[in-house]
C-alpha cells in the first residue's frame, strides 16, 4: 500500500470511528475556549472542565478577568498545575483582548500569538473549534504520539510535526483530523499500553513503537 493510500485508509477508518470528534473542553464562546485551552497545558481536559465553570461564573468576560486579582485566579485554577504562570497568562491575555481587540478574541493566527500563554497549538484550537477557521493542525501529546506511531512524521517538535501533517493531510480534514487522533489516542492507542488487538487501524499501522 503506497503512502497516499495508507493515509487515505486511516482517514476513512477514523471518520467512521469518530465522525463527531471535537474538542472535549467545555465552552460557550471563543473566549471560554481560549482560557480553557491555556489551562489544559500539562493537565487533563476533565480537570479543566471541573475548574472552568467556577472561573467563568465569577469572571464571565475578558474585562472581569483582566481586572481580577492574580491570587483569586490562582485559587480557582490551582488544581490544573502551573497555576501561577497560567493565572498570569489568563489575566494578561484578557487585558490584551480588552485593550487591543475590543474585548473580542482575535480570529487570526498572528494576532492570537500576541496573547500571553498562546502558542500555535492553542491558537489552532481556538481558530478551528471556535471559529471554524482552518489555519493548521492541533498537535497535542496524543497527536504527537500517534503521528509518530503511524509513520506520519519522525519529528519531535510540535511545529515540525504540524508542518509534516499539513503536507499529507487534505486541508479540509485538518480541524477534524486532530480531534479524531486525540479521541483514538484516549480510547485505544494509549501511551503505555495501546490496545493494538482492538485497533481498527491495524492493517494501515506500521506499529512504530
Amino acid at each position: 500500500m503506497i503512502e497516499k493510500e495508507r493515509i487515505k485508509k486511516i482517514i476513512e477508518i477514523l471518520r467512521k470511528l469518530y465522525p463527531e470528534a471535537e474538542t472535549a473542553l467545555k465552552h460557550q464562546n471563543p473566549f471560554q475556549l481560549l482560557i480553557a485551552t491555556i489551562l489544559s497545558a500539562q493537565c487533563t481536559d476533565e480537570r479543566v472542565n471541573m475548574v472552568t465553570p467556577v472561573l467563568f461564573k465569577k469572571y464571565p468576560k475578558p474585562e472581569s478577568l483582566a481586572q481580577a486579582g492574580a491570587g483569586e485566579i490562582e485559587n480557582i485554577i490551582r488544581s490544573t498545575g502551573f497555576y501561577k504562570n497560567k493565572a498570569l497568562s489568563i489575566k494578561e491575555s484578557s487585558k490584551t483582548i480588552v485593550d487591543k481587540f475590543g474585548g473580542e478574541v482575535p480570529k487570526t493566527m498572528e494576532e492570537l500569538l500576541t496573547l500571553r500563554g498562546v502558542a500555535r497549538k492553542t491558537a489552532n484550537v481556538v481558530l478551528g473549534s471556535a471559529f471554524g477557521i482552518t489555519s493548521g493542525i492541533v498537535v497535542d501529546t496524543h497527536v504527537k504520539r500517534l503521528s509518530f506511531r503511524l509513520g506520519f512524521t519522525k519529528e519531535t517538535n510540535p511545529e515540525k510535526i504540524e508542518s509534516d501533517l499539513t503536507k499529507i493531510i487534505d486541508k479540509k480534514d485538518w480541524i477534524w483530523f486532530s480531534h479524531g487522533l486525540i479521541w483514538h489516542g484516549r480510547k485505544i492507542c494509549m501511551a503505555r499500553k495501546p490496545f493494538c488487538s482492538e485497533c481498527k487501524l491495524n492493517e494501515a499501522c506500521p506499529k512504530l513503537f
